[in-house]
């Protein structure tokens, strides 16, 4: 049964490989080399395998090299998307720093004009009190005048019963009467031009009264005008720095009472104020609205007081790129945000505190640790070199270390944390929150 199977299988490969025979010849004899029909089909086959793996090799070079050049040219289309946006990101970060620079002015502008008007306030408080004082003088002495007035009226009165008695009695003695009517026609006389002297000074004070009257609403009307755009640049100047330490998850009554607790003195300019000028125990309406302002100046001074011990600002100032945020970051959790750029880039504290720590740490490599109010610490890591000392005191702004590349990390940057009460928070919420205000 094989061998017949075989033969149909030869006579099969006959058909199409029939046996060749290939002689050499030489000088002297001739000889052949029978290639038989397996022969022919095993060269075949070897030859077709390997015509093939050629085209197949060639083919995936070719898509190769014209992949690898997609992929390069992809990777310089990624790379150029990626500078573009970089630059967007320093454009934008350029523009906030403006918007921030401007912000401050601002709101320095709307602090020195409202020290201004305070002190015009004041000033319009004191001479509305000198007014109040010489209206009550000016109606004293009128009171006084008008008494004066009505005495000399009984006087002149009696003088001319005197007169009319002198005359009915005129019989007893001539020279004596004669002598008495002059007396009192001097005397009558005296009386009517102080009479008259009174009257014009009662009608000047009469006139100085209303006078005055009138330049005190008039006062009044500036007074109300003032105290307008007090409470309205108290509001513009409150209403954003209440927003930004809510925004950063901050509760301000708590966080304002640390601070007043801190700066617990009394007296200067924020002290209430108490303009009665009538002895009354009630609380002048102009006196209660200078408070509010006062209160309001006072929770102003109060939040730039907690803005500064708060991690607002920015720990790197010169150019950086944002590398890694915070969160979820290859299977574990990232409790930062990295700063990346080049060895020795100054590191900034981000609010005032007291250095804690500043050494090596496991993994965080040469590690600062700042300790704010109200529970707030800040880290600094991967440094390469540490500027402060544990148990100094650093305020914002200032530097107290240099980019690097120590600890567990792949290249230079700097990792930033913010921890409330020990537990790690978004640091780019309180950089957001602060970059509307600041």
């Amino acid at each position: 049964m094989r061998t017949r199977v075989m033969a149909r299988l030869h006579a099969v490969l006959e058909r199409y490989f029939p046996e060749k025979r290939l002689y050499l010849r030489s000088d002297t004899e001739t000889r052949f080399v029978r290639l038989r029909s397996e022969t022919q089909m095993f060269v075949w086959v070897t030859g077709s395998i390997v015509v093939a793996w050629t085209i197949i090799a060639t083919a995936i070079v070719l898509m190769d090299s014209i992949g690898a050049g997609n992929f390069r040219a992809q990777a310089q289309r990624e790379q150029i998307e990626y500078e573009s946006r970089l630059q967007a990101l320093a454009t934008e970060r350029d523009r906030r720093a403006e918007e921030a620079a401007a912000a401050s002015a601002r709101f320095g502008s709307a602090l020195e004009q409202i020290s201004m008007m305070q002190s015009e306030l004041l000033h319009s408080e004191d001479r509305r009190r000198e007014l109040e004082t010489g209206i009550e003088v000016i109606q004293s002495t009128l009171r006084r005048t008008m008494q004066e007035r009505e005495a000399l009226s009984e006087r002149m009165d009696t003088l001319q019963a005197a007169i009319a008695s002198g005359e009915g009695t005129a019989g007893v003695g001539a020279g004596s009467s004669d002598e008495t009517l002059d007396l009192l026609a001097a005397a009558l006389a005296d009386t009517a031009a102080e009479r008259d002297i009174i009257e014009a000074n009662a009608q000047d004070a009469i006139e100085r009264a209303e006078e005055l009257e009138l330049e005190l609403r008039l006062m009044e009307d500036k007074n109300d005008e003032i105290f307008r755009q007090l409470e309205e640049a108290m509001m513009v100047s409150v209403e954003p720095l209440d927003n930004m330490f809510r925004a950063a998850g901050l509760d301000t009554d708590r966080l304002l009472d640390q601070v007043r607790q801190g700066y617990s003195g009394m007296g200067g300019p924020m002290m209430p104020l108490q303009m009665s000028t009538r002895g009354s125990t009630e609380i002048d309406p102009d006196a209660a609205r200078a408070n509010g302002i006062l209160s309001e100046m006072d929770r102003i001074n109060l939040y730039r007081i907690a803005a500064e011990r708060t991690p607002f600002a920015m720990p790197v100032f010169e150019n950086f790129r944002f590398t890694s945020g915070y969160g979820m970051r290859w299977g574990r959790m990232h409790y930062g945000t990295d700063f990346a750029g080049p060895i020795g880039t100054p590191i900034h504290a981000t609010a005032d505190g007291v250095v804690t720590h500043a050494g090596w740490s496991t993994g965080y490599g040469r590690l600062i640790k700042i300790q704010h109010e109200a529970g707030i610490e800040t880290r600094y890591a991967h440094l390469n070199a540490i500027r402060v000392e544990v148990g100094q005191r650093v305020s914002r702004g200032d530097r107290i270390g240099d980019m690097g590349n120590s600890g567990r990390s792949t290249g230079p940057h700097l990792h930033y944390e913010v921890r409330v009460g020990g537990e790690a928070v978004n640091p780019m919420i309180y950089i957001r929150a602060g970059q509307d205000v600041f």
